[in-house]
């Protein structure tokens, strides 16, 4: 008995045995989020569609991601996590499967919103997930588990450019559906337990607090994160869903643009796990500022460089750069908001982020179409990106000024 009370505390050993199975769980999730950027040279070949075209699927895997995040974000808050994330494997395995096996391109790119719905459970709600089961050590905990979808960008393009060659990127497709629920079914029951009553109860007095220093509604707060985190994330969408169709352009090979998007989301595990313990040191909303400022940086950087070395280097640099930027909005969320609704809250700022990376993958395939250059594609998002450094800087004033009323 005294035990299973000690395991179901925040920081026990029990929460970082939950940790890990929550970083396995995101990653094999993950692969939803990367499949289509990996595919989508031999999807356009195949289909014989423009680029814009080529990349609606990847938008409606976003659109079924944020859907995901919300609706099985709030199952969570009111079920436990486990009955979303069988939600998830299921509807992943299938919208793989089916998508291998469907011959037009309208059944192909529909059916990527469920694969975003699969992908979305391993991220959102698992972040509001793992929340609850760690105060100390909170803001590294959070992006770790938001690592899984960098480690799952990581590996899985690999996987697939490696399969690819050996049984077509449909084969590949339903390899991956029937992997994913086979993997995530089991894994989801041995995370079944829910935290305590009395650890819920300390972690909603505490939210309140914050929130009164801040003097932000919580419904003002949510509205500023999920702007910010549209912004930010129209920016970060274009390397990040164009750098494999880029490099084939600049005559480097889809292989290479692969490598750089592996080579980026693996930096951008150090930078998420980076800024995790920056977190629970200076704050979420710092950490968050930082971020941005650095992620506009290397945007600006794509301009004015485009020779290979040039590009690994600087698809490296955007990765440790921009890496941490997403987790740290569950983080604030967390600081801030109602814990019990954390799930439901967390999943439409998040979502919010996800539109942003759909629009934003979107709209620099269009701007490509129109141009037939990706140079206004960058200079697109480093325009967003400044939208979102703006609220973010506002919201670490606002917090700073209320800190020093208190002292005065």
């Amino acid at each position: 008995m005294m035990m299973a009370r000690s395991e179901a505390l925040p920081d026990s050993p029990y929460a970082y045995w939950r940790l890990l199975l929550a970083l396995v769980i995101s990653t094999i999730s993950g692969v939803g989020m990367w499949a289509i950027i990996v595919v989508l040279p031999a999807v356009q070949a195949e289909f014989g569609i423009a680029r814009g075209q080529a990349s609606l699927p990847y938008t409606l895997t976003m659109v079924g991601f944020a859907f995901g995040t919300i609706v099985l974000g709030r199952l969570s808050d009111r079920f436990g996590i486990v009955l979303p994330i069988a939600i998830a494997s299921l509807a992943s395995g299938t919208g793989f499967v089916l998508a291998g096996l469907v011959p037009g391109v309208t059944g192909f790119s529909v059916l990527h919103i469920l694969i975003g719905i699969g992908a979305g459970a391993g991220f959102a709600p698992m972040m509001a997930d793992i929340s609850h089961w760690f105060v100390r050590k909170r803001g590294l905990a959070v992006v770790i588990v938001a690592s899984g979808n960098y480690l799952a960008g990581t590996v899985w393009p690999l996987i697939i450019t490696a399969s690819i060659p050996h049984f077509g990127w449909r084969g590949t497709y339903i390899g991956i559906g029937i992997a994913v629920a086979a993997l995530i079914l089991p894994l989801s029951w041995l995370v079944r337990r829910r935290p305590s009553q009395r650890v819920m109860d300390e972690a909603r007095a505490a939210t309140e607090a914050a929130r009164a220093d801040l003097g932000v509604s919580p419904r003002a707060l949510q509205i500023l994160l999920m702007i910010a985190g549209f912004s930010c994330c129209v920016a970060m969408s274009m390397p990040q869903v164009h750098i494999v169709a880029y490099c084939g352009d600049l005559g480097y090979g889809v292989a290479r643009g692969a490598e750089m998007l592996s080579l980026m989301l693996f930096l951008g595990i150090f930078s998420r796990i980076a800024s995790g313990i920056l977190a629970d040191r200076i704050g979420g909303s710092t950490t968050l500022v930082i971020g941005s400022l650095m992620q506009g940086i290397a945007l600006v950087l794509y301009l004015y460089f485009d020779g290979l070395t040039s590009l690994y280097v600087i698809s490296g640099i955007f990765g440790l750069f921009q890496g941490g930027i997403v987790p740290m909005y569950a983080v604030i969320c967390r600081e801030f908001l109602p814990p019990q609704e954390a799930g439901q809250r967390i999943g439409f700022v998040i979502s919010a982020t996800i539109a942003g990376m759909a629009v934003g993958g979107y709209m620099s395939g269009v701007i490509f179409d129109l141009t037939f250059s990706y140079r206004l594609a960058f200079l697109n998002g480093a325009a967003w990106n400044g939208v979102n450094l703006a609220i973010v800087a506002w919201l670490l004033w606002r917090r700073r000024q209320a800190t020093q009323l208190q002292t005065a």
